[in-house]
């Protein structure tokens, strides 16, 4: 079996009902310059991006009552959503995963509107946390 090579965290997902709110504390409060804030219709959601190193910190408010992600909000409040994983291979990851067990809640890859590819992997077999995965684009 190939194993796969984590590359780095990619981002950490804050759920936020007010991004502008979450913005006067990350941003104004702990310093961090936003790159870009930006509607992701795909995921109904609103994003602002935090670089932080290499990786990011996501602010994201759901722009829907019916999304997942407003769903999340509804039933847990804000807070960390998700952790991502940059992976150099998704689908070998994905088989990999599958092999030993881990529930994932995608099947194939799904792409983003940037063309990264990125799955999901279910909190219960992350030990209650939820987990992307993506790969960059080539």
């Amino acid at each position: 079996m190939v194993t796969v090579k984590t590359i780095r965290i990619a981002h950490l997902a804050i759920v936020v009902e007010d991004i502008q709110t979450a913005l006067d504390f990350w941003r104004d409060a702990v310093g961090l310059e936003m790159a870009e804030l930006r509607d992701v219709p795909a995921e109904a959601a609103r994003v602002a991006f935090l670089p932080v190193g290499d990786s990011e910190i996501e602010l994201v408010q759901p722009t829907t009552q019916d999304s997942g992600m407003a769903k999340f909000l509804a039933k847990r409040g804000a807070g960390m959503h998700h952790v991502c994983l940059e992976v150099d291979d998704i689908e070998a990851a994905m088989e990999q995963l599958k092999a030993r067990g881990v529930r994932l809640i995608h099947e194939a890859p799904l792409t983003g509107a940037d063309g990264r590819r990125y799955a999901f992997i279910h909190p219960q077999s992350a030990t209650g946390v939820l987990v992307e995965l993506y790969e960059t684009v080539k």
